[in-house]
């Protein structure tokens, strides 16, 4: 798993879709539970996941907010009601 997780870190972030993006972090997620990477290659597979997660989050929160300009209304009221 280590093998596929590192070479999808070469590819720009910017470039990726959602899915792509949360894909990629779920298998560098995989990768740094389940195998004995050598500290530098942990290191370089955290920090790009650190990246991905937080690239993840700005494009829900732009989709969020695309949702409420279109609406017209905070999505925290549906967030509520789905609990």
């Amino acid at each position: 798993m280590a093998k596929s997780a590192a070479k999808k870190t070469d590819k720009s972030i910017e470039g990726l879709t959602y899915e792509e993006a949360l894909t990629e972090l779920e298998a560098i997620v995989a990768s740094l539970e389940e195998e004995q990477n050598p500290l530098e290659e942990s290191m370089r597979l955290f920090e790009r996941g650190q990246a991905l997660a937080a690239y993840c989050s700005g494009l829900l929160e732009t989709a969020q907010l695309k949702v409420q300009k279109l609406t017209g209304e905070s999505t925290a009221a549906f967030e509520e009601e789905s609990e």
